[in-house]
């Protein structure tokens, strides 16, 4: 069962109207396991995990797939989309059926345009909801860094 706005840790305290403008962008999305989107597919949704884990991969050009991190419900990915990038940096998928609210990165930069106040409220809760990620990323990036270094 998908939650309300109001259930989600990001829109709590949001104000009515503010929530209002918000609403009718957000879509529900049922991911089946297997890939979301590749790197390199065109960036269209952001997406807020609900239920499930996802995980996030990077293709470095001369080596397989690495998994970069792992988003869990509470989580935002697809970041591109909110970017204006026109694909993906990196891409998605799931182990098993997740649940997730997903928003047009048009529609949310159009919103932000429109109405600044709002914008700035929601993009700083986007932000503080990955700044946890990339701390953890880094750290595994900097592990296979090290491992590459001291193998033979």
């Amino acid at each position: 069962m998908m939650p309300t706005l109001e259930d989600v840790r990001i829109f709590h305290d949001i104000n009515d109207s503010e929530l209002k403008l918000i609403e009718p962008l957000i879509e529900p999305c049922t991911c089946h396991a297997g890939q979301i989107f590749q790197q390199g597919d065109p960036a269209i949704h952001l997406y807020l995990v609900i239920k499930g884990t996802v995980d996030i991969t990077y293709k470095p050009y001369d080596t397989p797939p690495i998994t970069i991190t792992s988003v869990k419900p509470g989580d935002i990915f697809g970041w591109s989309a909110l970017a204006g990038n026109t694909v993906y940096a990196s891409g998605a998928k799931c182990q098993e059926k997740c649940l997730a609210m997903r928003i047009r990165g048009l529609a949310l930069r159009t919103l932000c345009a429109e109405h600044p106040q709002t914008g700035k409220i929601i993009l700083e809760r986007l932000a503080s909801s990955v700044s946890s990620r990339f701390t953890n990323a880094r750290a595994l990036v900097q592990d296979i860094l090290i491992q590459g270094v001291s193998s033979p």
